[in-house]
């Protein structure tokens, strides 16, 4: 056979084709995914692998411990839930002809797990187990899962914090074979023997290095230390310090070590800017940068400052969500669902969201104030520029904040000269693109109503329970959800849809920002239609104040009538007991008892409380009324007074005014007179009338 001669043309193109098909990138097939997550992989418009999960799936589908390093936003997630799924998947694809026969055998597999589930001693014991430092990353992790998890039978939870126990629970009794967790709450659960990790199979830690910076690297070892030995396990970090390296010695067999990029490494396709402003400009400098129609992610150092600027903005026209650790788990999700939604274009958060958050399409991110380590400065950058999109990172920072700034970015890597801006300079009115139109009015209960977004059915999540935060077991039962046996709607059911008609009522009326009415308008507006006597009469009033005056005064003066009636009634009998009372007074001192027909008759006896009744005193009071005279004779008597001749009634008088009033009871005293006046128990009147 002849040798084949190529000239240096042909050699050329030849070279220059085979290393084009070096740099192209492999699918998901070529790297020996499972036909059926192919599939579900292809129905999301995935069918390229990224370099990371390139690089990791071989190992990772084979059985291998795996140690994967790489930069924020490089696909970590989808490398360890494709051989997760794959490598807990109990019918292999390969044995079927078609998906028909495959989701058969997937169907009767599910049901032996059912009937294994209702035994009294079954114990939850997950396949599978995902640790994730926050739980805005579980959920986003739990959101990959669940499409891949399914097409295989099986079921996936989240156990996080700041939720009920009893949801949680009832997940894992229900079948849930892979549990993506926050180790702390996953702790109090095994505490509560709610499940066991004895047959994990496959464990993922991811942001290992995030975990040990948050402390929660005491209770991952625990937690590992009660998985099996031959299990596999996957640990995804950007770094190995505080302690990382500690845990792969320990608990990783022999692992691989894939490293695509290194934790400093930058996206080609990130711009870096640094804005230096003033303290009176930059309030203004943020409204302008988050001003744009597309998303956006504004970075704070405090819960109020991220509190205070979502107030701000919302007030200014531009609807803000917020993100922050003072939030509950079910105000965390909606204020995501509606970032995710497109039901607002800024995001104003913490460091909380600066891991976790993976919502494509985020076109900048602003940091109101520079973090205080690189780490914290790279992934806040790394919720843009997110799988090959390209973002854009501004940095705000005041005169003094210069230098340390400098020193950050240059041990982040980055070199960026900052620039004095204003809010109406170019390069500021450059990256904020064409201004969205402004919104008045707005909450985030028009948009995203009470209760959980994830567990919605149809909601923004994905349809019928997919690509959700948990899936449909319900068997199609959810279409007469909320109806009772007529099929017409529970009152409850009629009341929400009404509410819900009501707030895009008033969604349509916030639209176009009107001014505040003044109070004739409002009152105008109260009573528009109305067309009654009461109305024309208000109005009437309201026309004329003259009226409403003379009214009052009228009033007033019924009601000075009334009280002046009443002071000169009280007067009158005050003086009328007055006048009683020194009747009274007059006759006890000339020992007149009252009408003389009253008086005892010789020769008749009459009771004691009768005789008390008439005035008379009794046997007893006269015996006893006399040993009280001679001991006040003998008192004076040893006071060198003169002896008291008075009766018995003037003496009895003095004694007992003596004990009430708290004087000496001496009629005869110089003062004696006055002081029974002075000191009379008598009620005054007010006021008086002449």
């Amino acid at each position: 056979m002849p040798d084949t001669v190529f000239d240096e043309d042909t050699l050329a193109a030849a070279s220059e084709a085979m290393g084009e098909e070096e740099e192209r990138p492999l699918t998901f097939a070529e790297l020996g995914v499972p036909g059926p997550l192919v599939r579900v992989l292809a129905a999301d418009d995935k069918k390229t692998a990224f370099p990371i999960q390139a690089d990791t799936l071989p190992d990772s589908l084979a059985g291998r411990d795996i140690l994967g390093r790489g930069r924020t936003g490089s696909g970590k997630t989808l490398a360890f839930s494709i051989p997760l799924v794959a490598r807990l998947g109990e019918v292999d694809a390969n044995e079927y002809e078609n998906m028909s026969q495959f989701r058969h055998e997937v169907d009767r597999v599910k049901q032996a797990h059912a009937k294994e589930r209702r035994a009294d001693d079954f114990v939850p014991h997950p396949r599978g187990l995902v640790l994730a430092p926050t739980r805005e990353l579980a959920n986003q992790i739990n959101d990959v899962l669940m499409p891949l998890a399914q097409i295989y039978g099986i079921n996936t939870t989240t156990v996080y914090g700041g939720v009920r126990y009893a949801r949680q629970i009832r997940d894992l009794q229900a079948g849930a074979d892979i549990v993506v967790a926050c180790p702390g709450r996953l702790e109090d659960l095994i505490e509560q023997g709610a499940l066991t990790l004895d047959k994990v199979e496959v464990a993922v830690i991811d942001e290992a290095d995030e975990m040990a910076d948050m402390g929660f690297l005491p209770p991952v070892k625990r937690l590992l230390g009660q998985i099996s030995f031959d299990a596999q396990i996957m640990l995804f970090s950007a770094t190995l310090d505080h302690g990382v390296d500690e845990v792969v010695e320990t608990f990783l067999s022999d692992p691989k070590v894939h490293s695509v990029d290194s934790a400093t490494a930058t996206v080609d396709e990130m711009t870096h800017h640094v804005f230096k402003t003033t303290q009176g400009n930059r309030h203004e400098l943020v409204r302008t940068l988050a001003s744009g129609k597309g998303r956006r992610i504004l970075f704070t150092r405090t819960k109020f400052q991220t509190q205070k600027l979502a107030k701000d903005l919302t007030q200014n026209g531009i609807p803000a969500a917020e993100l922050h650790g003072n939030l509950s788990q079910n105000q965390r999700d909606r204020n995501l669902a509606a970032f995710n939604s497109g039901d607002v274009n800024v995001m104003v958060a913490t460091d909380v969201a600066a891991r976790g958050i993976d919502v494509s399409g985020v076109e900048l991110v602003v940091q109101v104030e520079p973090p205080e380590d690189p780490k914290s400065f790279l992934h806040r950058s790394g919720r843009t520029a997110r799988a090959g999109h390209s973002g854009d990172v501004v940095t705000i920072i005041l005169p003094n904040q210069r230098r340390r700034t400098r020193r950050m970015m240059r041990e982040a890597g980055l070199t960026v000269e900052p620039i004095d801006v204003t809010p109406d300079s170019p390069e500021v009115l450059e990256l904020v693109g064409e201004v969205a139109e402004p919104v008045f009015g707005w909450t985030l209960e028009q948009s995203q109503p009470v209760g959980n977004p994830r567990r919605r059915k149809n909601g923004k999540g994905g349809a019928d329970g997919e690509r959700s935060g948990r899936p449909n077991r319900s068997g199609g039962r959810n279409k007469d959800r909320g109806k009772d046996k007529g099929g017409k709607p529970f009152k409850s059911e009629r009341k929400d849809r009404r509410d819900r008609d009501q707030r895009e009522e008033r969604n349509d009326s916030a639209k176009k920002f009107e001014p505040k009415k003044n109070r004739a308008e409002r009152r105008a507006a109260k009573f528009e239609g109305r067309d009654n006597r009461e109305f024309e009469a208000r109005e009437h009033r309201w026309e004329h104040p003259e009226i409403q005056e003379e009214r009052r005064e009228q009033h007033e003066e019924k009601r000075n009538n009334k009280r002046r009636e009443k002071y000169t009634r009280l007067h009158e009998q005050q003086r009328s007991d007055n006048e009683q009372r020194e009747t009274t007074n007059k006759r006890r001192n000339d020992g007149d008892y009252g009408n003389t027909d009253n008086r005892r008759k010789p020769g008749k006896k009459k009771s004691g409380q009768l005789a008390k009744r008439q005035g008379a005193p009794s046997k007893k009071q006269r015996k006893s009324e006399a040993r009280a005279e001679r001991r006040y004779d003998d008192d004076r008597r040893s006071k060198g007074k003169k002896y008291d001749e008075r009766s018995s009634d003037a003496k009895r008088y003095d004694r007992h005014t003596e004990v009430k009033r708290g004087g000496r009871g001496e009629r005869h005293d110089k003062h004696a007179g006055q002081s029974r006046h002075r000191h009379a128990n008598i009620r005054k009147a007010p006021f008086r009338t002449r």
